[in-house]
Parts: structure tokens; sequence; C-alpha cells
């Protein structure tokens, strides 16, 4: 087995050959996200490219999981040129998202891996994001928040703005992956090749990948030069799919997204890397809508 070149935050990946064929086999402590990418490709295979799952199972004092192996080159990776050549392809995919009917299981959110989600409504779920809750990373979000250097203040100014916007998402329930970015997205002769890592997906409104790609859009200076929202906004005007109150439901999500970053690299104790998040949620918080 070689190691895979990009590890995942909570797995450790192996790429190996058994009769011929290639395959990823992950190990780590939660089985959860394991059997999300299970989920997803049950569900959404063919119309998008999510890799098999072929097993999992319980084993070395954890889980593990094994995936036909997919080819290509990283998104994060892409030049300017590359990224506008893909592009295409990309906005294809999260239209594939967005009409991949889903089982009747209900809830909004992130969804566990038998496809249920906790939240009675889209709009539940954003709010919620100021509800102290335990993750993997500890019992409580919103402290080490409160204890690093950055604070709870720039947290509480984003979420003042981003409350009130709240109201006007519609109550949709699309497919969302959630982290289209962190080396989760394989690209292969200009087309999207494989989408990676099921484990932050969600279900409701399916702009907020749109989203989750223009909040950390800066954080790539390498496609500076290139204006995603506009060019979805160009690509569903040429599908002729309207999209009312585009900017005001962006800017909901974009926010909620920074919000959750906060907490995240809070958790990781990653105060950098929290001082960029916070940052970005507290410019994009303070911009006027267009």
């Amino acid at each position: 087995m070689a190691a895979v070149a990009r590890q995942g935050e909570w797995s450790r990946a192996f790429f190996f050959r058994r009769s011929g064929k290639r395959y990823v086999i992950r190990f780590s402590a939660y089985r959860e996200d394991f059997d999300k990418d299970r989920f997803a490709w049950s569900i959404a295979a063919p119309r998008l490219p999510i890799p098999e799952v072929v097993e999992v199972g319980e084993g070395l004092g954890g889980f593990y999981a094994v995936t036909v192996r997919s080819r290509g080159a990283y998104l994060d990776d892409l030049d300017e040129g590359g990224l506008r050549r893909v592009l295409p392809s990309l906005f294809a995919t999260l239209d594939a998202e967005r009409t991949i009917g889903l089982p009747s299981a209900t809830g909004y959110g992130v969804w566990s891996g038998d496809g249920r989600a906790p939240h009675a409504s889209w709009r539940d779920m954003l709010l919620d994001v100021a509800i102290d809750r335990p993750t993997r990373l500890g019992a409580s979000r919103r402290e080490p928040l409160a204890s690093s250097p950055t604070g709870t203040a720039p947290f509480d100014e984003a979420f003042a703005v981003m409350a009130p916007l709240v109201e006007g998402c519609p109550e949709l329930r699309h497919l969302i992956h959630a982290d289209l970015l962190n080396f989760n997205v394989l690209v292969e002769d200009d087309r999207i090749g494989a989408l990676l890592d099921w484990g932050s997906a969600m279900f409701g409104d399916f702009l907020y990948d749109l989203a989750w790609l223009s909040f950390w859009w800066p954080f790539f200076p390498k496609w500076s030069q290139v204006d995603v929202i506009a060019e979805a906004v160009r690509h569903y005007a040429r599908s002729g799919f309207a999209v009312p109150a585009l900017a005001e439901r962006l800017r909901c999500y974009e926010l909620h997204i920074g919000l959750e970053g906060m907490y995240y690299s809070a958790g990781k104790r990653d105060w950098t890397h929290l001082e960029g998040t916070a940052g970005r949620t507290l410019e994009l918080a303070r911009r006027p809508l267009p």
C-alpha cells in the first residue's frame, strides 16, 4: 500500500490494488463519515461522480472503508486557466446536486449515515449556529472561541447580520456537499472527476455550495481574476434558471460558513486560521449587499 498524498482531517488513506483493480482504503475512529460516503453514492450515482464504496467495516481499533480509486488533479491545485476550463463542469455538477431526488427521510442540515438530518427546517439549521454544542473537538464549541486571541466579538457581530437574512431563505431541500475545497474534488480532462468526503454533507438550499466556494475564494490568490459568483450568474442565465434573492441568500450562507469555520479553527486551536476566517467573515458582514 502507498499513502495518499493529501490526507483527510479525520482519517488516513492508502492506495492498493486487488485483482488488477485500484482502490483506496481509509481508516478512522469515526464510522459515520464512511457511511455518509456510501449513502451519497447510493442516491447520487451515476449523476454525480462519487467513488463507489465497496466495503465499510470495523478493525484495528477503529473503522475502515474501501472505495474504488478515482484519478485526477485536485481542484485546489489548478491555476487560473485550469480553473476557468473546469468551471462549466463544476456548475453542471452543482446543477446535478440540485436536481437529484432525495429519499423520503426528513430533516435539514448535516445528515447522518442513514440519511436523516436533525433540523425541522432550513432556517432552524442556520440559526442553530448560535447554540453551543459538543463536537468531535470538544464538549463546547463556544468556549475555545471565547478563550482564543480572536474572541467572540467577530462571531457575534457577524451573527447579528446573518440572523435577519435567514427569514429570506427558502425552505429548499437539496443535496449539499458543503466542503468542495480542501482537496475533496478531483479534476480530469477539464471535468469534475470525483467528489470525495461527504462527511460535512447537508440537506438544504443548493446555493450553500456556491457560497462555500465564494467564501473561501480569496484564500486562493491564483484565482483572484475569476469572479465565481459572476460566472455562476451567467451560467444560470444561460440555463434559463431563475434564482430569487440570490445575493441575500449567498450572503447569509457565506456568513454561516464563516461562523462555523471560526468554531472549527478555535476547536483546533489554530489561531492563525481563526484570525483569517474571522477577518473574512467580518469583511462580508460589513459589506453592503449589491
